[in-house]
């Protein structure tokens, strides 16, 4: 099969035989021996050039990710031999960065002390994942992405307030009463004029559009939360970054079991292809420490959340 995928890539039987230090005899009878097996022809041959047959071409894309496979898999297992060691470079946007990245990395240090980590924290529309050997993202559930990517975890962004501003406003019973409240919403660029779309955590079904009239957008989670801590208004946040504030005291989550969104936090990855040893003990340690992390935030608010 490798000799097959060659003589296709290089062209020729000729060609191939010289990259693979080959004959040229023994390359056209080891594709000959294959077209054997399968009891088809996958070239057409002529005297100056080769072109695949119909079954050569459904067989030539299987056979190119067969062989993949078995070298990822090769080199995974004689990577767990070698110490690991090298450079993990990450990238992640702001939020990320200081409410998941940064909580596990003297954890992660601990553990794999060899693995030097260099990270760029940025926000960008279109991150350059392929520059990176992780990079991180969280997406919502309208999220479409053609990305190479592993979901790490899932959470959602509950609605909160601090007792002052209730004590202040009183407590929204119903999504419509929101009207009537201070409102402080997370906005991407060229959103604000949609309606807050909030739906019950235990029935996608049940579905509330409110036109609220916010009295501050931000496009940072961390000016929302301390405004709300500060009694400015009624905000969105995830569980895991609105727990502490709840176990204290200092945020009340209200309208529950209503929720503005669900999120999925991946790690994207530059390619399918084989993955230092030093990227996948990465991706599975923020995968488990996130999602401790997650269920710990909802113990923590718990009869708050």
């Amino acid at each position: 099969m490798r000799v097959f995928l060659r003589v296709i890539d290089e062209g020729g039987f000729a060609a191939a035989a010289r990259a693979l230090d080959m004959s040229p005899a023994a390359v056209t009878r080891l594709v000959a021996d294959l077209e054997d097996h399968l009891g088809t022809r996958l070239l057409h041959r002529t005297t100056r050039k080769q072109s695949l047959t119909e079954a050569g071409e459904a067989y030539v894309d299987r056979v190119r990710m067969i062989l993949q496979d078995l070298e990822e898999a090769d080199a995974m297992v004689s990577s767990q031999t070698h110490e690991l060691s090298g450079v993990l470079r990450i990238l992640a946007p702001p939020v990320l960065a200081t409410h998941i990245l940064a909580p596990l990395l003297a954890g992660f240090r601990q553990a794999y002390p060899s693995i030097a980590l260099d990270v760029e924290v940025a926000t960008h529309r279109d991150p350059p994942i392929e520059d990176f050997d992780v990079t991180l993202l969280g997406a919502d559930m309208a999220f479409d992405g053609n990305v190479v990517a592993r979901k790490v975890s899932a959470t959602e962004a509950i609605l909160v307030a601090s007792p002052a501003y209730l004590a202040r406003r009183g407590a929204p019973s119903s999504p419509q009463d929101l009207v009537n409240h201070d409102c402080m919403r997370f906005t991407p660029s060229g959103l604000r004029s949609r309606p807050w779309r909030l739906f019950r955590s235990d029935d996608e079904t049940r579905v509330a559009e409110i036109d609220v009239k916010p009295v501050l957008w931000a496009n940072h989670t961390d000016t929302l939360m301390r405004a709300a801590m500060d009694g400015m208004g009624i905000t969105a946040t995830t569980v895991e970054l609105a727990a502490p504030h709840l176990f204290t005291g200092a945020l009340v989550r209200v309208l529950s079991p209503w929720i503005a969104n669900r999120y999925t936090l991946y790690a994207a990855l530059p390619s399918r292809k084989f993955l230092p040893q030093r990227t996948r003990v990465f991706v599975d340690y923020l995968t488990e420490q996130t999602r401790l992390n997650i269920a710990n935030a909802l113990t923590a608010c718990e009869g708050g959340c």
